[in-house]
């Protein structure tokens, strides 16, 4: 399973997610694969000690496909998760790639020789519909979508659809629509109830019956390099982060 997890608003907790559904996989004892696709590499910074140390990057491996994507994998600060780093650099890849005929498909390629290593690998994306999200949709076997539980969640998620449904017709078929996890919420306040009415009733049975509440638990953990599992592993983000995790086996399985 190759979970592309993305949305092209930002500040919806993409890579909250990515980092802490990595590691709750990892806990269940999948070997875990988080490749941090976004220039602002925050997957990357949340979870390595010095990801500076590494002369290349993602971008590199992108624009030169015949270097292998192993010189680019660290083992995190969690227990049984790698990361492929990331950098600003990967700012540049649209321009670098602009008139190749396989730009869309170069991750999903790069990929191909160390799917044997991992059960499971997770795609950070950046907040936008471009060439990056497009080669993480291209990669993936499966989406999921994080919403936040605020006024103004569903804008542009028409777009974000319409993207996945060409890329299915075109690009890679067999990719299916993990399920819309509902982020920041906060049960306390009218607007976020009214919300996630709003999303169930669009999305249905595609929702994830758990929701990421606000915590500053999960904003501080990754300033100590740390998932929510060892920061604060009784907090309520980490449970939901479990049941998260424990969905996520249960759909694919179905």
């Amino acid at each position: 399973m190759i979970i592309a997890i993305t949305n092209q608003k930002g500040g919806v907790g993409k890579t909250t997610t990515a980092l802490n559904v990595s590691a709750a996989l990892a806990l269940i004892g999948y070997r875990m694969l988080l490749i941090d696709t976004d220039p602002q590499a925050h997957s990357s910074s949340s979870c390595l000690n010095d990801s500076s140390s590494f002369a290349k990057s993602l971008y590199d491996i992108l624009v030169h496909p015949q270097d292998s994507i192993e010189k680019i994998i660290a083992k995190s600060t969690i227990p049984g998760l790698d990361v492929v780093v990331s950098r600003i650099s990967m700012a540049k890849l649209e321009p670098a790639l602009l008139g190749e005929i396989d730009g869309h498909y170069r991750l999903k390629d790069v990929i191909q020789p160390i799917l044997p290593k991992y059960d499971h690998i997770v795609i950070d994306t950046p907040p936008t519909l471009g060439l990056i999200t497009m080669n993480a949709l291209v990669a993936a076997t499966h989406i999921l979508i994080p919403i936040q539980s605020s006024f103004l969640c569903l804008e542009g998620t028409d777009d974000l659809l319409e993207t996945i449904d060409k890329v299915k017709r075109v690009a890679n078929p067999p990719l299916q629509l993990l399920g819309i996890l509902i982020t920041l919420h906060d049960k306390r306040t009218n607007i976020s109830r009214d919300v996630v009415r709003r999303i169930r009733k669009l999305f249905g049975d595609r929702v994830f019956k758990t929701h990421i509440s606000k915590s500053v638990k999960l904003e501080e953990s990754p300033a100590y390099k740390e998932s929510i599992f060892t920061y604060a592993p009784d907090s309520v983000g980490a449970v939901q982060y479990r049941k998260i995790a424990e969905e996520i086996i249960e759909r694919v399985k179905n």
